[in-house]
C-alpha cells in the first residue's frame, strides 16, 4: 500500500540574480522517517531548508501531507504541521526557559483579555495546565525541571541546543525540520539528541535534517538527500551514499 508522504518537494529552485544556488532539487519523506540532507559548504543545504519553508523566492513544489502549500506563506506553515528550528539558538533572554516555551505555546496557554476579566478563574486555570504541558514538554526534549526556571543563556549549551528544538516543535509537528541540530554538541549531549530524533520517529513526526555530523546522520537516517553546488547529487540509503563513488568525490576530492 501506498503511503502519503508527510513532505515532498518537486524540483525546488532558489536564484539570486544571476547565481543558481539550488536546481531541480527532488525529495520525500515519510511520516516516522529522518532525510538527512548533505553537502559540502555552498552546496545549497541552506538554500534548499528556506526553499522548503517559504523563506526565499522559489521555483518548485511543496506538497505537505499530500496538500499543494507551495503558495502558502511561511507563516501559514506551522499551522498546517510544518515546523523548523534554525541553526543559531534564538530565545527570549528576558523569559524563564519555561516562559519561554509557554510563550510558544501561544493560545493553548493565554487566554484572551476579555476571558482573563470575565472568568479570570477559568484563566488562571488554563494558564496552570499549559505549565504543567509546557514543562512535560521540555523535560520531554531533555531541559530537566532544574533549569526551567533559569534565563536560556544561563544553561548549559548542550541543554539550549535542545530547547531550541523543544520550541520548534511546541505543541506537536507532523514535520519538523533542524537545521545542524549536532552543531558544537558531543559525548552525552550527542547520545541524547540522537535518543530524542528516534524517539520523534517512533511517534511518527516526520524530520528533514541539515547536518554536517556525518556520524549522527548514518546512525538515524532513513534516507539522505546529498547536495553539491546546488544539484542533487545522491539520493538514498545511507549505505548507499556511503559507498556512492560521486558523494565521495565530492567530500574528498577524490573515489575510494
Amino acid at each position: 500500500m501506498t503511503t502519503t508522504a508527510a513532505l515532498r518537494v518537486e524540483g525546488l529552485g532558489v536564484r539570486y540574480g544571476a547565481l543558481v544556488a539550488l536546481e531541480g532539487v527532488s525529495w520525500e519523506v515519510q511520516p516516522g522517517e529522518l532525510l538527512g540532507i548533505i553537502g559540502p559548504n555552498g552546496a545549497g543545504k541552506s538554500s534548499c531548508y528556506e526553499a522548503v519553508t517559504a523563506m526565499v523566492a522559489r521555483q518548485g513544489r511543496v506538497f505537505l501531507g499530500g496538500m499543494d502549500v507551495t503558495e502558502v506563506p511561511p507563516y501559514g506553515l506551522a499551522g498546517r504541521g510544518l515546523k523548523r528550528a534554525f541553526q543559531q539558538n534564538a530565545f527570549f533572554d528576558d523569559l524563564s526557559v519555561l516562559d519561554n516555551m509557554m510563550a510558544v505555546l501561544g493560545g493553548v496557554a493565554y487566554s484572551g483579555l476579555l476571558a482573563s476579566i470575565v472568568t479570570p478563574r477559568a484563566a488562571a486555570r488554563r494558564r496552570d495546565e499549559a505549565a504543567r504541558f509546557a514543562a512535560g514538554q521540555l523535560e520531554r526534549f531533555g531541559v530537566p525541571a532544574a533549569y526551567h526556571a533559569l534565563s536560556p543563556k544561563e544553561i548549559p549549551y548542550g541543554v539550549q541546543r535542545m530547547l531550541s528544538i523543544a520550541l520548534a516543535f511546541g505543541d506537536g509537528a507532523e514535520v519538523l525540520m533542524l537545521d545542524e541540530p549536532a552543531a558544537g554538541l558531543g559525548g552525552e549531549d550527542m547520545a541524547r539528541l540522537v535518543a530524542l530524533l528516534s524517539d520523534l520517529k517512533k511517534e511518527g513526526v516526520a524530520l528533514v535534517v541539515i547536518e554536517h555530523h556525518m556520524d549522527l546522520i548514518m546512525a538515524v537516517a532513513n534516507r539522505i538527500c546529498v547536495l553539491d553546488l546546488g544539484r542533487q547529487l545522491a539520493l538514498g540509503l545511507p549505505s548507499e551514499i556511503q559507498h556512492d563513488e560521486r558523494v565521495l568525490e565530492a567530500y574528498l576530492g577524490r573515489k575510494q
